[in-house]
């Protein structure tokens, strides 16, 4: 039987409940924790008249990563290319590539949001993002004078105009028998012109934020994933639901983890937000979920969308079939058969509870050193002048010895070599550390090249883990998305700027069976390395199109002129067109030259038909050298096959030699 939408608010109540019960008892405290670790908060253990350092491993490591990991992912503007799955599909996923590309960094502040993406997951355990399709209507008014009837009809049969006020002027003159002839009629028009634009948005979701199904494996197999957030009456009411209904059903709690909001702002003060004065701005409680159930009561559950408000998110506002997840989540560190993996916080929190301690008790000793505790004997000294702490004063005593000065023990010898293994322990953890940074100069000056080596290569193994676990799940599924929303909601051409040329971009085009590479191919390696490796391949792609000529089957010179270019951005310069130009303006000449060579009917040139003939004989020595291996092999295999014949022969009439000898032998 088919649900209605109350029916169907009851079911998504409570897939909201127990997810918020899930969730918030599970991670809300490690990512209170997380935060105050991150922040170096104290612990709360803290005693009165001692040292109350806190050490801040998390941060600092925290911190290490993310340049490299932004280096990685946001090196170039770059972010992700669709490889085709047939030839004939290339062109079409390297305009894919370019608009994808073009939505992150264009339409979206691809850095920022990358950057909280990432520290997200680092530190609580989970970053997410959201991506939907952003459709907007712009108004705007305009006047026109003296049109014409015909241009006048032209303009009003655009559905998008609607006529403000119109007028019309009739231009008269006098005729041959003194009458008045109309000759010409214009219009005055006052218009509103209405604009739709549409772009994919991409958004950053506090972790507190996100709940799903306690049993979820993945986004793709969770039975329940929500965002929860406020939205004003405004807001609501400006996507088009009725003011009166989001008015009745808004409800009054916040669905804010309270606690984690004042962590995350306590520097700008706690407590409550005051109601705004506006009703229009009142903060609305909003579930934008994606649930599988069976609606339709065919019997099979299907995903479908679902928008509600109110504290449990009973009321229905939108409700409908979608084949898009509308959100990617990336951890550093997976952990099998479950959505959320582990952080770096978790790898470093007992660390920094020592080190704090450690640092405590140091910092204490040396204070005692410098500043010992006196002893005094009561009765024989002038507390006065003991507690004044004036260079060069006297302390008036009774007797010689009155005063004495209670020496303590340093504990420097015994505490660090204990925070350096803990170093070595964190390196271990996470792969990072001074030398693998290039920033401890004993390390690298003490120590022999390859152990030099050995370490960065260490923690670039670290590195790359995370790197190209957060790569093949979150990014992965963030640009499939892209691609399926502007496939699915973009209905009309777009003209942007893509390689230093305006084109237009058509989604309804393209095909969604793409394979989807994200930019972390050559790992972690340096800019040189990368720049000494595209060079070895343009010298051997040139190395090909000087044997085998502009036409042969392994290189084209779109491809060698993407590998110049390549080693030209990575070098710093963002416009590689300065040097070389793009394998599409390549192409193009050359459609143009042989277009130009088909109208005028020309003959090759001399030094063309030369290199053909050059290219022909070679590729027949070529051929001829293959042919003359393959009958040389056979020649071996066949010679080889009469030994193994010949030799079968020889075992066999042994055998029956041996078999008569012994027949004929006595016995005994």
């Amino acid at each position: 039987m088919k649900m209605n939408d109350e029916e169907v608010g009851q079911i998504v109540a409570r897939e909201i409940s127990d997810a918020l019960n899930h969730y918030d008892s599970e991670y809300a405290s490690d990512r209170i924790k997380a935060l105050d670790y991150y922040l170096g908060e104290p612990f709360g253990n803290e005693i009165e008249g001692k040292s109350q350092v806190v050490s801040t491993e998390t941060a600092d490591t925290i911190e290490q990563i993310m340049p490299s990991l932004m280096r990685i992912f946001c090196g170039s503007d770059k972010y992700v290319r669709f490889a085709p799955r047939n030839a004939e599909d290339a062109e079409a996923a390297e305009q894919i590539s370019d608009y994808v590309n073009y939505i992150i960094s264009h339409d979206n502040n691809g850095y920022r949001i990358i950057d909280a993406w990432l520290r997200d997951a680092l530190l609580f355990k989970l970053g997410v993002v959201k991506f939907y399709y952003d459709e907007t209507t712009t108004v705007e008014e305009a006047e026109y004078e003296g049109l014409t009837e015909a241009e006048l009809a032209k303009l009003l049969e655009n559905p998008d105009i609607d006529v403000v006020a119109q007028s019309e002027t009739v231009t008269e003159i006098v005729n041959e028998m003194g009458m008045l002839q109309p000759v010409a009629e214009s219009y005055d028009i006052k218009v509103k012109i209405s604009k739709k634009s549409g772009k994919v948005k991409i958004e950053n979701v506090p972790p507190e934020e996100f709940i799903f199904n306690r049993r979820a494996k993945s986004l793709e197999d969770a039975r329940f994933i929500s965002h929860r957030t406020t939205m004003t009456v405004s807001d609501l009411v400006s996507m088009g639901f009725d003011e009166d209904e989001i008015v009745e059903h808004a409800g009054t709690a916040q669905v804010e983890n309270e606690v984690e909001r004042d962590v995350r702002f306590g520097d700008i003060g706690n407590g409550v937000e005051t109601d705004p004065a506006d009703d229009s701005q009142r903060l609305v409680p909003v579930f934008d979920s994606i649930v599988l159930m069976d609606a339709d009561g065919d019997g099979v559950s299907e995903r479908r969308r679902i928008l509600s408000i109110g504290d449990t998110g009973a009321h229905i506002l939108e409700n409908e079939v979608t084949d898009i997840i509308p959100f990617a989540v990336i951890s550093p560190i997976l952990m099998p058969h479950r959505l959320v993996g582990r952080s770096i916080f978790d790898l470093t929190k007992d660390l920094q509870q020592i080190k704090s301690v450690l640092m405590r008790q140091y910092l204490d000793a040396t204070y005692l050193t410098v500043n010992p505790r006196t002893v005094a004997v009561e009765g024989q000294v002038n507390f006065d002048d003991l507690l004044d702490g004036t260079a060069g004063g006297i302390v008036r005593v009774r007797n010689a010895g009155a005063v004495q000065m209670l020496s303590g023990t340093g504990v420097g010898n015994e505490i660090q070599p204990l925070m350096g293994y803990l170093d070595s322990v964190k390196e271990q953890r996470t792969g990072m550390s001074k030398a693998s940074q290039g920033l401890d100069s004993n390390a690298l000056q003490s120590t022999t090249a390859s152990a030099v080596a050995a370490t960065v290569k260490g923690a670039g193994q670290k590195l790359e883990s995370y790197a190209r676990t957060i790569a093949e799940t979150g990014f992965k599924d963030l640009f499939r998305g892209i691609l399926a929303l502007v496939t699915k909601y973009q209905q009309q051409d777009r003209i942007i700027r893509l390689r230093n040329k305006f084109v237009p971009i058509d989604p309804r085009e393209f095909d969604t069976e793409f394979d989807v590479i994200v930019n972390v191919g050559l790992g972690t390696a340096d800019d040189e390395q990368k720049i000494a490796f595209l060079t070895q391949i343009a010298s051997k792609q040139e190395q090909i199109l000087q044997t085998l000529g502009a036409n042969n089957p392994m290189v084209t010179m779109q491809q060698y002129a993407g590998t110049l270019r390549e080693i030209a951005e990575i070098g710093g310069f963002k416009d590689a067109s300065k040097f070389f130009n793009s394998p599409e303006q390549i192409a193009q000449q050359m459609q143009q030259q042989q277009a130009q060579q088909a109208q005028q009917g020309q003959q090759p040139s001399p030094e063309m038909m030369k290199l053909q003939q050059d290219f022909e004989l070679k590729k027949m020595k070529i051929e001829a050298e293959i042919q003359l291996d393959r009958e040389k092999m056979e020649a071996e295999l066949e010679m080889r096959r009469e030994e193994l014949a010949l030799e079968s022969q020889l075992r066999a009439a042994k055998a029956i030699t041996d078999a008569e000898i012994s027949t004929n032998l006595p016995r005994v």
